[in-house]
């Protein structure tokens, strides 16, 4: 297992753990209902960010996976 393997596992763990972190404070947001229609809008559409990002960092380290290999 080469050090390039571990470090580009590493990165991506920790960066998908700091989005769903930042995802779940949305999804608190958004069921506490304290917020205007407007806000709830963006929150929405950052989810879909969100999921889009995690998307992207995958497919990237599985790419970097077979680009090592």
């Amino acid at each position: 297992m080469s050090y390039q393997f571990i470090i580009s596992t590493f990165d991506t763990i920790g960066t998908l753990l700091i989005a769903w972190a930042a995802l779940r404070v949305h999804v608190n947001v958004l069921k506490e209902h304290k917020i205007d229609r407007k806000v709830e809008r963006a929150v929405k559409k950052e989810e879909w960010m969100f999921a889009l990002g995690i998307l992207l960092i995958i497919t990237a380290f599985v790419l970097e996976l077979l680009h090592i290999s």
